[in-house]
Formats: structure tokens, C-alpha cells, sequence
């Protein structure tokens, strides 16, 4: 007993001499991932030296720190639509204007160490929406073809699956395969499109939050190239070169042209004579009465078509 004794008194020194632990902040999550609309609980948990009654602050980083939680209130958006219990603060119906990065700072002033903080990571997440799809309505076989699919509000970003005709297109499984799908991008790509491409195509969007969501189908019909038309087409221009090139010589050498009038007359003849034979003529022109002027003499050309006496 003599001996407990003498220790006593320096076990209780050496515990009074000792130092404590200052202040400690944590959270037991550090990313929180919520869907849009629903709470998100931001937890955060301390322990102080001496200060029973610790300042407790809630503030969101962005461009700017603003505050959630200051000086026993919340503050902006947050008021009205967020309770504390502790230092944990529930957000009610979180949109993706919440999304961000929150810290939670406890300040004690009495503490060796005043001051800590953690920090928690909260993610909104959109389940998909109706993506856009541009589906061509027609295409000629051979050439290359793109159908793309976009949705811009899904978080995490979606991904893509195609359907012709309501059945699902299968990701190609070898290189020489006649189109290709990116499910990140959205794109549908033929390198060189057929006849049995033509179909209803239609793109699906998901992200695994919530339900999937699929565009309208459109029609894209393949057909091949027209050849006797473009022939035909080839033709009648060639024509309508040749005629204007031939009657503008045989014009040329009959003395048609002046100074007066020039090239560029015969020039823009032509040119609406090649358009007039592109269209149907709806009319037909009285030109029974029509009286060619000849072009003015110039002096050098003038005869005398009487005698003089002198």
C-alpha cells in the first residue's frame, strides 16, 4: 500500500500533463451519390479537446466558396430545404444545381488545435432522357451513311444500342464488317450502304439510373443510282454546249456580232437557253409577227444606192 501511495500522485500529474486530443473532424463518406430529387445526407462527425459547444459551418466550393450552414442557420437555395442533426446535414430534393463538393469545418476556440474540417463529394445522378436521334430519310447504295443519337442531360452520360426494325443491332465482330457502332458516341456508321440496309431505325439510350429511353423510329430507304437519268441529264448539257457553240461561230462569220454588242451577248443567250431546256415551257409565244432591225451600219459600210450629179 506504502508503495501504491508513492505512485499516485505521479500518475495523476503525468495524466494532468499530458496532452489531449484537439480537435478531430471526419465523415464515413466522402462521395455520396444521389438520384435527382431525392435526399442526400452529408455526414460529418467531430470530437473536441475541451470546447463543448464547437462553431459549426457547412460551405460549398465553386468559383466562389459559398455558404450552406453558417451561424446557426442555413443560407441561400439551402433554407427551408435542409435540417442538421450534429454536424450531418440532410439536402431534400437535391437537383444538379446541389452537385459538388461541400465542406464541413468545426471551429474550437478553446482546442490546442482551433480549427478542422472534411470534405464530401455529392453527385446528382439524371436517369435518361428521350435522346435525339438524326436518321436520314434516303441514301443511294454504295455511299456512306451516319445515324447519330444523343442525349445531353443523362449523368452519368449515356450509352447507345441501335434497332432496325425493333430488333436490336449487334456490335460488328470482325474489321470487314459493313458498319460500325460506337455506343459511347452514339453513331451508326455505314461504310458503304445496301439495298437491305433500308429499314426503321430507331436509338435507345441508358445509363443504368432509372429507365432506358428510346427515340421515334424513322424510315431510311437505300435505292440505287439512276443511271439512264443521269445519262439523259449529261446529254441534253452537252447538247445545249454544242448548239450554243455552233450557232455562236456560224453568227460569228455572218457578221452578227458588232463593237457595239460583243461576245458577252451570245454569251448570255446561251446561258438562258441552257436553263429555259431544263424546265417545261407553259406557254407558247406568238412569233409570227416578230421583224428582225438589223444592226446599224458603220460608216465605212455605207454605199450609195443613188447617183449625183454634179
Amino acid at each position: 500500500m506504502e508503495g501504491t501511495s508513492l505512485y499516485l500522485p505521479i500518475v495523476i500529474l503525468l495524466m494532468q500533463c499530458s496532452p489531449s486530443a484537439p480537435v478531430t473532424v471526419s465523415t464515413n463518406q466522402h462521395k455520396v451519390e444521389v438520384h435527382e430529387f431525392s435526399d442526400a445526407v452529408l455526414s460529418c462527425t467531430f470530437r473536441t479537446e475541451r470546447d463543448p459547444n464547437p462553431r459549426i459551418e457547412w460551405k460549398k466550393k465553386g468559383k466562389d466558396v459559398s455558404f450552406v450552414y453558417f451561424d446557426g442557420h442555413f443560407r441561400g437555395s439551402f433554407d427551408g430545404r435542409a435540417t442538421i442533426n450534429g454536424a450531418t446535414v440532410t439536402l431534400q430534393r437535391v437537383t444538379q444545381e446541389d452537385a459538388g463538393e461541400y465542406r464541413c469545418e468545426i471551429s474550437a476556440p478553446h482546442d490546442t488545435v482551433n480549427l478542422g474540417e472534411t470534405n464530401v463529394t455529392l453527385k446528382v445522378l439524371v436517369p435518361p432522357q428521350i435522346p435525339s436521334c438524326e436518321i436520314p430519310s434516303g441514301a443511294v447504295t454504295g455511299s456512306v451513311v451516319q445515324l447519330r443519337c444523343r442525349d445531353q442531360q443523362s449523368i452519368p452520360p449515356a450509352t447507345y444500342s441501335w434497332f432496325k426494325d425493333n430488333q436490336l443491332i449487334k456490335p460488328p465482330r470482325h474489321a470487314n464488317a459493313t458498319y460500325l457502332i460506337n455506343s459511347h458516341t452514339g453513331i451508326l456508321e455505314f461504310k458503304a450502304v445496301a439495298k437491305e440496309d433500308t429499314g426503321r431505325y430507331s436509338c435507345q439510350a441508358s445509363n443504368g439510373v432509372g429507365q432506358p429511353k428510346k427515340c421515334e423510329g424513322k424510315h431510311m430507304t437505300i435505292e440505287d443510282v439512276n443511271v439512264s437519268a443521269v445519262v439523259a441529264a449529261v446529254v441534253v448539257v452537252c447538247l445545249v454546249i454544242i448548239i450554243c457553240g455552233c450557232g455562236g461561230l456560224l453568227l460569228h462569220r455572218n457578221g452578227f456580232f458588232s463593237r457595239h454588242r460583243g461576245r458577252s451577248f451570245w454569251i448570255s443567250q446561251c446561258h438562258g437557253a441552257a436553263h429555259i431546256s431544263s424546265q417545261t415551257l407553259h406557254r407558247t409565244e406568238d412569233t409570227s409577227n416578230v421583224n428582225y432591225i438589223p444592226p446599224p451600219q458603220e460608216p465605212q459600210d455605207f454605199k450609195h444606192t443613188q447617183s449625183f450629179m454634179l
